[in-house]
């Protein structure tokens, strides 16, 4: 008896042990383990000297998702956008016929040239936002520069950091998400944040956006 109890907690322990090992979702060669919504192939989407970028000019335009889905984890990553530009990290994506965008579903993690791009007016659309729903407590750099993110999410508990400082904080389902959602544009969409586990999305908002360092740590 003591023995199965024993080979039955080192399964577990193993598991687990695979589990929170952080592993690349880019191998800054390619775009292995990604694919544009909806669709085969990566798109618009290229490698350039190690990075993940947007040719807003290229044809096959649409955001890049992984092609595993994700429930709870530690992300992080790199980003950097043109001037003017606007883009977003969206995650809970789920890929379906019936959903034409990944934002339907997503919930996104605002990036944006906070000092000229259109969609700068309001403070949950700036970036690092929980966006159109909570404003980031401190700005990202300028567009051209390198922006370091982390996202964690756990059972519904929503930290982002941007640049190394916690900006903003939230539980999904909770009185405070409710009343911000509320307050959205969200409000009526039935799939928005309906997944808890989906896919991640790069978004592809018209504008050259870069990305590098992405890993993932599930929890």
């Amino acid at each position: 008896m003591k023995k199965t109890v024993l080979i039955v907690l080192a399964t577990i322990a193993a598991n687990y042990a695979v589990k929170a090992q952080t592993v690349s979702l880019f191998d800054g060669k390619s775009t292995n383990g990604w694919h544009s919504y909806l669709k085969s192939g990566p798109g618009a989407w290229r490698v350039v000297d190690g990075v993940l970028q947007l040719d807003p000019s290229a044809p096959g335009q649409g955001d890049l998702i992984t092609d595993n889905e994700y429930e709870n984890y530690d992300l992080k990553l790199e980003w950097k956008i043109a001037q003017g530009g606007n883009s977003g990290i969206i995650f809970g994506v789920h890929e379906d016929p019936s959903f034409e965008a990944t934002y339907l579903t997503g919930i996104e993690m605002q990036i944006l040239d906070d000092a000229k791009a259109e969609d700068n007016k309001l403070a949950t659309h700036r970036a690092g936002a929980l966006y159109d729903m909570k404003a980031p407590s401190s700005p990202a750099k300028p567009a051209g520069e390198w922006n370091k993110v982390e996202i964690k999410k756990l059972n519904g508990h929503l930290t982002f950091w941007l640049n190394g400082k916690k900006v903003v904080e939230t539980q999904i389902g909770g009185p405070e998400w409710q009343d911000m959602l509320n307050k959205s544009k969200f409000k009526t969409w039935k799939g928005f944040a309906a997944y808890p586990k989906g896919h991640i999305a790069l978004q592809d908002h018209g504008a050259e956006v870069s990305f590098r360092n992405i890993t993932i740590k599930e929890l």
